[in-house]
This record gives structure tokens, C-alpha cells and sequence, in this order.
């Protein structure tokens, strides 16, 4: 599976010269992104975006062990078994009209798969849009970079079934400046399937977390079993599509999937620790949660908010998901009022006012950690107010530095009122703080009651202590420089 994202050279077979085009598209994102060589493989043109062309895979020189074709459905099997004769260890084909279009498209992508294992190679599709993987410059992707967003490197890895519903997230993680690890467009999974990619992505360094799009899969066994051996180690997050008979039937034409009962799925997911997601934004939302803060140990949430009437919709949202908004101790009561305005609340949502600065809003979160009262924060700045600075995501994410240091592993995700202006102080946030920034109160609740749901499975197995153990290793190395998104 590592020659997808590591790979020493890359063939585009059925690379074009007409702008447009899927093999010109994907041969120029690899030439703008890989430092590795990349060899255009067509027998009509003797150069393609500056690079020379090679009329056969098996006329590239060293070193080449992936192949990205992009050819006609009925010629895939033919490049395919020379690209296994030339050595190639892994094929991402793009093309479509296989099973999906049933058929001659059934036997084309069975006689794919026999050319596959008889070389000992790993194929990723066919009916894909790629894979990508930004920390290593693979980008084996036909959409446009000057339309669509390829974000830089972060904690969390995609795997996709859709190709379509793939890009929109990406472009959406880099809209919102959200790095991912890597990412892949599974297509009709004739070879690697998700539990090949849950597999490698366990033992990805780069990888904190992982969402997952999936309409069918083929070997629910060992799908299950995949999950199994990796929600104890890092956390998934599933949106499973086909939960109605319309939308089953519209996967079994998408890829030749075959959708299955939901209800089977629901109860896999709750047996194995799944995180599931109701939408796209969802998904990723609660998938970056769970790679940046810790599971919560308990459903204990404290709300630090500059405004009244968003805490009230914060504990509404909480109390709806199961979590609890406790009332706070008279100790930490009176802790809270030596450091806050007279006319804030220290009870439980804390509210600060409008009135409040940078400081109000950092010693109440340092006391409601410090308290034991609470397993979780939500934060609520208002930052187009005066009092409140785009200085307070650095002043955060000092607090939570040394909170940590003193053993305190408490997670904290925001929710940020207001539109383009406020949202680029809490970017700042996210990157500054590893504090996770939700447009709502509902997304940020949510997002906790994620974080709840995974810490309870891991207590569960026993293995919490060693989880958080090497989320703080983690946290550290990215501190160091790696950075976490």
C-alpha cells in the first residue's frame, strides 16, 4: 500500500496533450507536485508538458513502481499487464465502464483483477478520481488545481467510495485551511477496499484519524475486523450512504455497490467503536475533533461564552446528545468570580459578557480544567468584540500547552459566531491552539459528543491510558515542527 503514497516514480499511461483532458490533467498536477521523475506513457507524442513520452510502460526507464492510467475501459487490461510485466507494484486506474456500467464492463474488470494478482500488484479502482497525498507531493488526480482545492498536509485521511463527493471535501478542507494525510478515491474497489486502507492508514504516522464515504462493501466480515483492529488505535468516522432504498439503489449504479441494510451497519458501527456521520461536513468535522483533543473521559461539558443566549443553545444542544452541562461547585464559583467582571455568571454556561477581554476568557477556561469539574470545554468568543483580540488564540494555546504539561488532557473545541472576519481570528484558533472551530453551537456539541462516544470505547477496551499516552507523544512531535494541520 505504500507505493500509492511513497512511490519512486509514477507512469501516467494514456498521458494527453490536450488540456482538459483527464491524462493531461493528472500528468501536470504530478509534474507540479511530485520531486520524484513522472513519465508520460503515449505512442503518439514524443514530449508532453515538457517531459518525454514513451510509446509503452515498458519503455520507461527506472525507477517507475506506480502507473496511473487513464485510457479507454477496453484497454485498461492490456497496459495494465505490462505495466505488471515492467515491474509496476501499484495501478491507479481513473478510466470508468467496468462493473458499474454492468455487462462487458463486469468481465473487463474481472479480467483486471486476474492481470493484477497474477503480478503481484495492488490496484486502487478502477472509477476513481486517485489518491493524494500532500506531504509527499502525490497528487494522481484529474481535477484542475486552479478550480479545485488541494489542501496542504494535516491529521486526517479520507477514504472515499465517491470521487465526486471526495473532491467537494477537499476542496472544502482547503477553504477552511484543514490539512489532510492522505486521501483516496476508492471507486468500485475491485483490488483495495477500505479495510486494505484502514490497514495502512493504523500504522500511518501522519495519519491521527480517519473518515471514511462508503455506500457498500463487498467482505462485511472483514470490514468489520479492519475496524476492529483500528478504532483501539487511532479514531474512525463513517458516512455511510444508501441508508434509504433509494439511495441503495442509487449506489448499486454509482459503483456496483451493494448498499446493504443500514440497520446492519449501525450495529457494526456501535460494536466496533465507529464514530458515525450524518453529512459530508459532518464527517469531517468530527474527524478533526478526534485527531486534535483527546477523547473526553466522562460527559461532563463546561461553556466559557461571551454571550448569554449562545451558552443557552450550547446546553441545549449537549443536554439533546446526552452530554450534561454540570453546576459548578461553590470552590470554583468563588474561583471564578475573584477573576471575572461583576456582572458575569460563573455558573455553568459561564458568561463572561460582552464587557469581557482576552483574560476573562483564559482564566475561566484554566479554572474550569484546573476544577475536575468537567471532561470537556466548548468555547463561544465573540471575536468582533472590542475586548476581545486576535491575540487570544495565542494566549490559548499557551494556556493548553501548560495544562498539559501538568497532566491536565482536557479537550477544548470552539464555536465561532460570526462571518469572513471573525472566522479568520479563529482559523488562528485551530492552528495556534489545535482547537477545532465550529460555524454553530450544534456542530461544536457535536463534535464533543464525538469525542465522548470514542473515549467511552476506549475505556471500554481498556487501552484510554495508552491512547492519550501517544496523543501527548504525537502533540509533541508536531510542536517539534511536523505540525498537526
Amino acid at each position: 500500500m505504500e507505493v500509492f503514497f511513497r512511490p519512486r516514480g509514477v507512469a501516467v499511461i494514456g498521458a494527453s496533450r490536450e488540456p482538459g483532458k483527464v491524462g493531461y490533467m493528472v500528468l501536470r498536477n504530478l509534474k507540479e507536485s511530485f520531486s520524484g521523475p513522472v513519465y508520460p506513457v503515449n505512442p503518439r507524442a514524443r514530449e508532453i508538458l515538457g517531459l518525454p513520452a514513451y510509446p509503452s510502460v515498458l519503455d520507461v526507464p527506472d525507477p517507475v513502481d506506480l502507473a496511473v492510467v487513464a485510457v479507454p475501459a477496453r484497454i485498461v487490461p492490456r497496459v495494465v499487464e505490462e505495466a505488471g510485466r515492467r515491474g509496476v507494484r501499484g495501478v491507479v486506474v481513473l478510466s470508468a465502464g467496468f462493473r458499474e456500467v454492468g455487462g462487458e464492463g463486469v468481465l473487463l474488470e474481472r479480467r483486471l483483477v486476474e492481470i493484477v494478482r497474477r503480478y503481484g500488484m495492488r490496484l486502487v479502482g478502477p472509477n476513481c478520481i486517485g489518491v493524494y497525498s500532500p506531504s509527499t507531493g502525490v497528487n494522481a488526480t484529474f481535477f484542475d488545481p486552479d478550480r479545485q482545492g488541494f489542501p496542504g498536509p494535516g491529521p486526517v485521511a479520507f477514504v472515499s467510495q465517491s470521487g465526486a463527493l471526495g473532491a467537494a471535501v477537499l476542496d472544502w478542507a482547503e477553504a477552511r485551511e484543514v490539512g489532510v494525510s492522505r486521501f483516496v478515491s476508492l471507486g468500485n474497489k475491485a483490488d483495495v477496499d477500505e479495510a486494505d486502507m484502514l490497514a495502512f492508514l493504523r500504522r500511518d504516522p501522519e495519519t491521527w484519524s480517519i473518515a471514511m464515504y462508503v455506500e457498500g462493501v463487498e467482505d462485511g466480515a472483514r470490514f468489520r475486523a479492519a475496524l476492529e483492529e483500528t478504532t483501539v488505535v487511532k479514531p474512525v468516522v463513517v458516512l455511510k450512504a444508501g441508508r434509504s432504498e433509494a439511495g441503495a439503489r442509487a449506489a448499486a449504479s454509482h459503483t456496483g455497490s451493494l448498499a446493504g441494510s443500514y440497520r446492519v451497519y449501525q450495529a457494526v458501527f456501535r460494536q466496533t467503536g465507529v464514530i458515525p456521520a450524518g453529512s459530508p461536513d459532518e464527517m469531517y468535522g468530527l474527524a478533526l475533533a478526534l485527531a486534535l483533543q483527546p477523547p473526553m473521559r466522562g460527559r461532563r461539558v463546561g461553556i466559557v461564552t461571551v454571550g448569554g443566549g449562545s451558552g443557552v443553545m450550547a446546553s441545549d444542544w449537549l443536554s439533546e446528545l446526552g452530554l450534561e452541562v454540570p453546576r459548578l461547585s461553590p470552590e470554583t464559583q468563588a474561583r471564578l468570580r475573584r477573576v471575572l467582571l461583576p456582572i458575569a455568571s460563573p455558573r455553568n454556561p459561564i458568561d463572561v459578557t460582552g464587557g469581557a477581554s482576552d483574560q476573562h476568557i483564559v482564566e475561566a477556561t484554566r479554572i474550569l480544567v484546573e476544577s475536575g469539574e468537567v471532561d470537556a470545554v466548548m468555547l463561544i468568543p465573540y471575536f468582533n468584540l472590542a475586548g476581545v483580540t486576535s491575540e487570544l488564540p495565542g494566549k490559548i494555546a499557551e494556556l493548553l500547552r501548560g495544562l498539559e504539561r501538568e497532566g491536565h488532557q482536557v479537550p477544548v473545541v470552539a464555536a465561532v459566531t460570526g462571518g469572513r472576519k471573525a472566522w479568520r481570528t479563529a482559523l488562528e484558533l485551530e492552528k495556534k491552539a489545535g482547537v477545532p472551530i465550529y460555524v454553530s453551537e450544534a456542530a461544536a456539541a457535536k463534535a464533543l459528543w464525538a469525542l465522548h462516544r470514542y473515549g467511552k470505547w476506549l475505556i471500554k477496551k481498556g487501552v484510554l491510558e495508552d491512547y492519550l499516552a501517544r496523543l501527548r507523544g504525537r502533540r509533541e512531535a508536531s510542536r517539534g515542527g511536523r505540525g498537526a494541520g
